[in-house]
């Protein structure tokens, strides 16, 4: 990110300032991540206060430009183009003639199967809006909890088994709360999990005056989710191998480290190299800082002092070409300004010749390594739930989709930080599928049902669009879905804890008709309310 576009974003600072720092980087032409480092804390806290939390980098408005994702194979799908601002109705937003809220969680998905069967299906959904319903078990309303159930029923004389797939929208580190339970004929279903790659794209962070692909763009309604998934290609994705990357590469390591951290508390050592960008690419762990001059090359870290909390494995990865010798130099802090060097700062350095599949490998059972030990004894890990062999073959996704290994990256990852993208690929928006076998006998039926926790769509606290205290909830009736359905209809439980401000379903819990009949040719439904307090 160049270091105009990270004033402008602040929009706090005197604009004498702006202008030094732009002869400054002008002058140099270099680029520091440590020295942003205090820049990017600032946006990070202050979007942290206005929106209440970026609930896993999902904090987008759904007011934003449209998803500058690429189409075909990359798996993104574009949101919907001109949606309405935040509090505004209509159907470009989270749901159809509802409130266009800022997070979106995904609506209701409907079950498939893999073969095209001759079953048929009626289908109930059920929305419990007991308190205490989340794995945290908090007293105040937040979420539902939702039965998805399904009758199948077989018409042919013979016994018929399917693959059932359930999808539901999530992403890794929330799937420990939010993984469906399924049961089939009242009994637990032994499931397969599959993913699919991150559901969103890519937008702007500043707008058409100078396009980019800096920030991520979560779908922000249901017909983004129609677009992601009616044609198929993403399930095919989703139920595919990940990408081999049998790709060599020369590995740096750097450990063994010391420094006077009693003299200087943020001591650095910079690792310079020249490179030939044509034929040299270079991806980073554990490094806070980079800088760029035309064939040379400085990246920086903390050296490990055992209280920060930074990972204390450090690699460089080079692709193609290799480096030139690397100079070692140790500074005050993370600056490492000419003037501010420090004797003292040591690490080893070894070198090695392997494949990018052993670094993803290392690098993603360090990363589950420190997430078991980071983690507070009552919450659980998102490694409880994604199996590292998922989480491994997510980040190389990643990184062939949109990273370093892509013909196109994204502005995002361009700086192959290794850090970000292992971070992140925890919290993208993705859809899941639970699969599990099915079988109807001869002239009879199967049923099956899904439980699972919902989130709510909402907007932010703190955003002023008037609608802070309602969830959004909503389903599709067949998107996506291979089965024919005969029947659907929907059902409210312990509906007192809840006032209903929206909805097109038909509900009327003051008239007790808390279940409700569903037109099959509509594909969408809808749901607003608000939690009543005790």
């Amino acid at each position: 990110m160049r270091a105009e576009r990270l004033f402008r974003v602040l929009g706090l600072v005197d604009p004498a300032l702006v202008e030094e720092a732009l002869e400054t980087r002008r002058r140099a032409s270099w680029r520091c991540w440590a020295a942003l480092a205090a820049c990017l804390a600032l946006v990070l806290s202050l979007g942290w206060m206005a929106t209440g939390g970026f609930r896993g980098y999902k904090s987008g408005m759904s007011g934003g430009s449209p998803s500058s994702a690429p189409t075909g194979d990359s798996g993104g799908a574009p949101a919907d183009s001109a949606p309405a601002s935040p509090g505004a109705t209509g159907e470009s937003g989270g749901v159809e003639n509802g409130i266009t809220f800022m997070s979106y969680a995904g609506p209701v998905l409907p079950l498939t199967t893999l073969e095209d069967a001759a079953l048929t299906a009626e289908r109930t959904v059920t929305w419990d809006f007991a308190p205490g319903t989340n794995s945290h078990g908090e007293r105040r309303q937040w979420g539902a909890r939702v039965t998805d159930a399904y009758v199948l029923t077989n018409p042919t004389e013979e016994d018929v088994t399917v693959t059932a797939l359930y999808p539901f929208a999530g992403s890794f580190s929330e799937l420990a709360e939010i993984m469906p339970a399924v049961t089939v004929d009242g009994k637990a279903a032994e499931t397969v999990l599959y993913a699919g790659p991150y559901s969103g794209g890519f937008q702007s962070a500043f707008g058409a005056e100078e396009p980019d692909t800096m920030n991520l763009e979560a779908l922000n309604s249901w017909r983004a989710y129609k677009a992601l998934l009616e044609g198929g290609e993403y399930l095919e994705q989703a139920l595919g191998d990940y990408p081999a990357l049998d790709t060599p590469v020369t590995v740096y390591e750097f450990s063994d480290f010391a420094a006077p951290h009693d003299k200087y508390q943020a001591a650095t050592q910079a690792v310079s190299f020249s490179i030939d960008e044509a034929a040299t690419q270079v991806l980073t762990y554990g490094f806070n800082g980079g800088e760029w001059g035309e064939g040379f090359r400085r990246y920086s870290y903390f050296v490990p002092d055992g209280k920060r909390h930074e990972p204390d494995l450090k690699l460089l990865v080079v692709l193609g070409e290799d480096i030139g010798p690397c100079d070692l130099q140790g500074y005050r802090d993370g600056g490492c300004d000419a003037g501010e060097e420090i004797e003292g700062v040591s690490c080893t350095v070894r070198r090695a010749e392997t494949t990018m599949d052993a670094v993803l490998d290392r690098l993603c059972t360090y990363c589950r390594e420190r997430c078991a030990g980071d983690r507070a004894a009552d919450r659980d890990s998102a490694f409880d739930a994604v199996p590292l062999e998922m989480y491994r073959g997510a980040v190389a996704e990643l990184l062939c989709q949109y990273g370093a290994l892509s013909a196109a990256p994204m502005d995002r990852y361009q700086d192959g930080r290794l850090d970000d993208m292992l971070a992140e690929t925890l919290h993208h928006e993705r859809v899941l599928y639970l699969s599990f076998p099915v079988t109807a006998p001869a002239g009879g039926s199967a049923a099956v049902a899904c439980a699972a926790w919902k989130e709510p769509s909402y907007d932010f606290g703190c955003s002023g669009s008037g609608n802070e205290d309602l969830q959004g909830y909503d389903l599709t009736t067949r998107l996506g879905s291979a089965l024919a359905f005969t029947r659907q209809s929907a059902a409210l439980v312990n509906a007192e804890n809840v006032e209903i401000t929206g909805q097109d379903f038909g509900f009327a819990p003051e008239d007790g008709a808390l279940s409700v009949e569903l037109d099959l040719e509509r594909e969408h439904y809808y749901l607003e309310i608000r939690p009543i307090e005790e």
